[in-house]
């Protein structure tokens, strides 16, 4: 089995899937933010949060210790964060496409020019800055009732307060960093050069289709 790529073009594939996967797995998971309510421990990530506090028995709060999704977009605490979840997630997708089709590369000839691997790794680096759009904005949204009352009523946009940023948000804007700087690079070397015993070979045969479909429409 021939590979469309080279030798680099390996390594940039092996890469390209380690950068999607840590990004659009830190994207899905609640791990972005820590904080406590009701002396519980919360966290949160763009559109979902673990342990939330609901209205008991006699209208007093209590906590329910579980993670989920908010229940429609419109729920996400704040405008920022609702950006953030369509911006990040746009840059996941665009990165595990790449990565995709970069694997495919491994085991497929002929898939992956020189030229198309260069195309490829301009869309890596327009999803890697989509998602550090993301990481950037996601501290605007910091400012919202919901997380204030999770980070002692003192956290401000780029303020947080009692809280602290999770190990998700890192990998994150990690895996966005090395996608646009390390991949893009490598993606320039990735693909093989059309070798000219095959385009000569395609030349001619377009060159002969041509000069017969020509002597057919001359022929009376």
């Amino acid at each position: 089995m021939r590979s469309s790529l080279t030798m680099v073009g390996t390594l940039w594939a092996f890469l390209s899937f380690v950068t999607a996967v840590t990004s659009s797995t830190s994207y899905f998971l609640p791990y972005w933010l820590f904080g406590s309510q009701l002396g519980k421990p919360v966290s949160f990530s763009t559109f979902r949060r673990c342990n939330y506090p609901v209205r008991g028995e006699g209208h007093s709060l209590i906590m329910v210790e579980e993670c989920g999704r908010y229940a429609s977009f419109n729920a996400i605490p704040s405008l920022a964060w609702q950006m953030c979840t369509v911006v990040t997630g746009a840059g996941c997708a665009l990165l595990l496409l790449v990565a995709l089709a970069a694997v495919l590369g491994c085991c497929m000839e002929e898939l992956i020019s020189r030229m198309m691997g260069r195309c490829m790794g301009a869309a890596q680096f327009v999803g890697g800055l989509l998602i550090s759009s993301g990481c950037a904005l996601y501290p605007l949204g910091w400012n919202s009732p919901e997380i204030m009352q999770t980070c002692g009523n003192v956290s401000n946009q780029f303020q947080l307060g009692t809280c602290r940023l999770g190990w998700a948000y890192y990998c994150a804007g990690g895996g966005a960093a090395a996608a646009m700087l390390i991949c893009t690079w490598l993606s320039c070397f990735a693909g093989r050069n059309p070798k000219p015993v095959i385009l000569v070979e395609s030349i001619m045969r377009n060159t002969n289709s041509y000069a017969m479909e020509l002597d057919h429409c001359l022929k009376p």
